[in-house]
């Protein structure tokens, strides 16, 4: 971890409605921190090494805030089911094989080397119920340098024989012993992740609230993603008002929470996720693939409800944030044109802050250029996105997000610490 400062085009949100745009500017990191982006190199700084990248955008890392590993393998298989057809049928299947941990290791391999030399700097990302695999999963992320969350996923009813844990007892020791073993990580660490309430007792719910309290972890699952799914739960948790009241008499509903899809929401489970600042990861793509429907994400952003943006490989296609950004603008325009005229489409200034500060805030100060905030940057060279006009730099940058790719992409840092 060095001092130095980056010289180019610079971009970042200051709020979800506010993109700060400095062209021909100066961000510094000292320590791995932010002390902010200039018009000028301050004389505090003029000592520290300056990256010059002429003409090219500098914007924040983007932050995967769901996406399952073990999927990778099937991107793009299965779309013409509904999630629950397509979790029996294709993901319970792929996800069994993750017992051979010669299997897990070229996996995974494969899904950590896309996800570092792409957008993403921070991702929170489940596993298997396999113990050793997940393991596995730390090890070669904790290798690439991105700051991550893996979780060993919780299942104990509802799914094949080949794919299920014999009791919650014995899930709770699987999970004790792998928060444990995960211990010796710096950069990734270890997220609670009961797959979803139809696939998880009773017991287990509160069991794993239990071991969220005692060793002080974040919690990722899935919360009214498929009109299927939300019968089932009431069938389920006959004693809830909703999805949502669900998973918060579990206990497992707080400001450490990633609720991802949250499609089909009511309004008492919108004002639950507000009151407990819990965070949404709005999954654009994996909506649609799977005809789950369309989320109320401008409803979500006006009412003030922690909100980021996930891949969800492999109901999803691609690892990549810029595509989950486009899908999210077009999803929202057909939810104003079709479903609500009262809330507007997503912004560019939107999904940038969904998929920058709004996710990072989930990892802390993280998503920004602001001072304080943990250095982790893109220097993308737009360049290669052929045009015979002179955009200015907002405009070049919604070019990135529609037409951009890993070509682009010039350099990467994480916390201070160049990638490549």
């Amino acid at each position: 971890m060095a001092n130095f400062i980056l010289h180019g085009n610079i971009i970042y949100s200051k709020n979800k409605d506010t993109l700060e745009i400095i062209e021909n500017g100066y961000v510094v990191c000292s320590e791995g921190i932010s002390k902010g982006v200039f018009s000028y190199i301050p004389s505090e700084y003029k000592d520290f090494e300056l990256i010059e990248y002429n003409d090219k955008i500098i914007i924040p890392g983007l932050v995967d805030l769901h996406v399952h590993a073990p999927q990778y393998n099937f991107r793009s298989v299965g779309m013409d089911c509904e999630l629950l057809e397509w979790l029996e049928k294709h993901a319970f299947p792929e996800e069994a094989k993750f017992s051979d941990t010669e299997y897990a290791e070229k996996a995974y391999s494969l899904f950590t080397e896309d996800l570092k030399t792409g957008y993403t700097t921070r991702a929170c990302i489940f596993g298997t119920l396999h113990k050793e695999a997940s393991l596995i999963l730390m090890e070669q992320l904790e290798k690439s340098g991105l700051k991550t969350m893996v979780g060993k996923v919780n299942m104990d009813r509802n799914c094949p024989d080949y794919l299920c844990e014999s009791s919650a007892e014995k899930s709770i020791a699987e999970t004790t012993a792998f928060i444990e073993d995960s211990k010796k990580f710096k950069n990734t660490k270890p997220i609670i992740t009961p797959r979803f309430i139809p696939s998880c007792t009773d017991e287990l719910m509160y069991s794993l609230s239990e071991l969220v309290k005692k060793y002080n972890l974040p919690i990722q699952s899935h919360l009214s993603e498929n009109p299927s799914e939300i019968e089932w739960v009431k069938e389920l948790c006959p004693f809830s008002t909703s999805y949502g009241n669900a998973y918060d008499r579990f206990g497992m509903l707080d400001n450490k929470t990633i609720m991802a899809h949250c499609v089909h929401m009511t309004d008492e489970e919108l004002k639950l996720m507000k009151d407990k600042n819990a965070f949404v990861a709005h999954c654009p793509e994996s909506n649609m693939n799977l005809a789950s429907g369309i989320s109320p994400v401008s409803e979500m952003l006006d009412k003030g409800i922690k909100i980021g943006l996930g891949s969800d490989v492999s109901g999803g296609t691609t690892l990549s944030i810029l595509r989950a950004m486009s899908l999210a603008a077009q999803c929202s325009k057909l939810y104003w044109r079709y479903i609500n005229s009262s809330y507007k489409p997503l912004t560019l200034e939107n999904i940038f802050f969904m998929a920058t500060k709004g996710g990072g805030e989930f990892f802390g100060k993280v998503g920004s250029f602001e001072n304080g905030y943990e250095f982790d940057a893109l220097v993308i060279d737009d360049s290669l996105i052929k045009t015979t006009i002179e955009f200015p730099i907002k405009e070049r940058l919604e070019r990135v997000v529609y037409l951009g790719n890993k070509h682009n992409l010039v350099s990467k840092f994480v916390s201070g610490n160049k990638i490549f």
